[in-house]
């Protein structure tokens, strides 16, 4: 019997050292995201999208509230609709990931901007923080938007960590048109949970049981090393109230970030309007049910271009 509890002590603290060492590392790679680099050849495909489109490219850069250099890319047709839309990316993305997108409504006559989010691509910042800064950031965009290129209604569209940060800006700012966020996490301990199962390859469940410690250390080593309490961020309550009509879209096939996620999000609002693609995967309705996705997207921008409240409200 001794062996037993000798040998059950053992197992049980090399577990927890395992759970301690997966939190700390999966923590500091969540806020430290691998950056994707954007050479010549992503500004060529750039460029080649814009002129396809009779569009005008310009590189263009704005100063975030503590300083650090956000950047992006601004696409402006010849003869656009009047409209504009901010595209957000994904984690461990850039401004490129969204450049189908900004192909797809630089033909219906959007103008785009495609910025890279902090902490990625050519923007600086050291840390992500998945709303918490990037908050105002969206903000700074959007009043940069509204001054330089005095758009009748600006919109937004995210996807992944985008589509969470453009929700949660949502808090602050009802000056958007209509927003899409598509493959959006509910809350950031949900999203935790969700890429521990992803990674060991067993579903969310075991995030929440066996390797529930290591998302308890991850969010005590943000708070104590870096001085960031995730668990503020919630995209499922920054929804709460606001008067932005909402599209999310979530493939059912997600395994990233599952659809319940968005399930979630809509049961926080109740004018939220919900697609779940059949044979989507994370981020996928585009490549699975392109003409549909074009059909839905467009129209819930086009039918929502008259209803751009006070941009100075919140």
């Amino acid at each position: 019997m001794r062996a037993f509890f000798r040998w059950s002590a053992v197992i049980v603290g090399v577990w927890l050292v395992l759970c301690v060492a997966i939190g700390i590392v999966a923590e500091e790679w969540a806020l430290h995201p691998w950056r994707r680099a954007l050479g010549p050849e992503a500004e060529a495909r750039a460029q080649a999208v814009a002129q396809r489109n009779h569009a005008v490219l310009i590189e263009v850069s704005i100063t975030a509230a503590d300083g650090v250099t956000l950047r992006g890319w601004s696409i402006r047709p010849v003869a656009g609709n009047g409209d504009a839309v901010i595209l957000l990316h994904g984690h461990a993305d850039n401004r490129l990931g969204m450049l189908r997108y900004a192909d797809l409504l630089l033909r219906h006559g959007y103008a785009v901007l495609l910025p890279d989010a902090r902490a990625h691509g050519k923007s600086g910042g050291e840390l992500a923080t998945y709303g918490l800064k990037e908050t105002g950031d969206v903000r700074r965009w959007f009043d940069w938007v509204e001054r330089t290129e005095s758009p009748r209604c600006i919109d937004g569209l995210g996807n992944s960590m985008g589509a969470g940060l453009l929700l949660e800006s949502l808090r602050t700012m009802q000056g958007f048109c209509a927003v899409v966020a598509e493959s959006p996490f509910a809350d950031f301990r949900e999203a935790s949970y969700d890429r521990l199962g992803e990674w060991a390859g067993t579903g969310p469940w075991i995030g929440r049981t066996l390797m529930r410690p290591a998302v308890e250390v991850g969010l005590l080593d943000a708070r104590w090393i870096h001085g960031i309490d995730l668990e503020q961020v919630s995209p499922e309550n920054a929804v709460v109230g606001s008067r932005v009509p909402i599209l999310l879209i979530h493939g059912k096939a997600d395994t990233k970030l599952p659809v319940y996620n968005s399930e979630r999000i809509q049961a926080h609002n109740s004018a939220i309007v919900l697609w779940e693609p059949a044979n989507a995967g994370h981020c996928g309705a585009i490549g699975t049910e392109p003409e549909e996705y074009e059909r839905r997207v467009i129209g819930w921008f086009a039918s929502h271009d008259a209803s751009r409240p006070d941009a100075g409200q919140t």
